[in-house]
């Protein structure tokens, strides 16, 4: 099988479309759940206090006096530390989708009916009847 052939196969499974799919909702979902978090969850946190981590930072080493060409270093955690804020607000909002889904699911599948037993296929029964003929000693 050639090059293309395997490639044409490979973008036209159902997989490759449907993690497509999944890759614009994840971004349209990262879009939302950030607002959550900067525009609804952020200034209601801010009320007990100043919690605009971005700015926060520790000096390493202070500018050098006699050597006018360097500069202060510092360790800028602050934007981690928002970064991580962000993360975890956003696993746990996926989480309770994923979670409301499964129920969802679960819930459905419960309300569809079982489908009853099929009887035995025309193979079974006449493995049946050999093995009944066998039995009796016919």
């Amino acid at each position: 099988m050639g090059l293309i052939a395997e490639f044409r196969e490979f973008a036209l499974k159902g997989n490759v479309l449907d993690l497509a799919v999944g890759v614009i909702i994840g971004g349209a979902f990262g879009g939302i759940v950030n607002s959550l978090i900067k525009d609804i969850i952020m200034p209601v946190v801010g009320l007990a206090g100043n919690v605009d981590f971005s700015e926060a930072k520790l000096l390493l080493r202070a500018k050098d006096a006699a050597n006018p060409k360097s500069s202060d270093i510092f360790l800028s955690y602050g934007n981690f530390i928002t970064i991580f804020i962000n993360f975890i607000i956003l696993a746990a909002a996926i989480f309770l989708v994923v979670k409301l889904f499964n129920n969802a699911r679960k819930r459905f599948e419960k309300e569809k009916a079982a489908p009853p037993p099929a009887g035995p296929s025309s193979t079974d029964k006449l493995l049946m009847e050999i093995r009944d003929a066998l039995k009796s000693g016919r």
